[in-house]
């Protein structure tokens, strides 16, 4: 994943097509606005891919998750550990 701070987007480089998520910070929030992937990837996982990377690059630097786009909301609803899990 890379971050492309002059978008503001984080951006899965070399997968076949576009994939990015658009965001904005507010303190210690990241705000995820908008998740894109390109038609020929939908359904490769490559959006899930670029979550999961967005989620471990906000626990390394301390910041909350927020979703604001539907799939970002969605994805994290799925994607949240289980109670009792280490």
């Amino acid at each position: 994943m890379e971050n492309n701070t002059a978008k503001s987007r984080f951006e899965l480089p070399d997968e076949g097509g576009e994939v990015f998520a658009e965001y904005r910070m507010d303190g210690e929030r990241l705000l995820v606005n908008y998740v894109f992937a390109a038609h020929e990837l939908r359904g490769s996982g490559a959006a899930g891919r670029l979550m999961q990377d967005i989620v471990d690059f906000a626990a390394e630097q301390n910041l909350t998750v927020v979703p604001i786009c539907g799939y970002a909301a969605s994805w994290m609803r799925r994607h949240q550990p289980k109670e009792g899990a280490p």
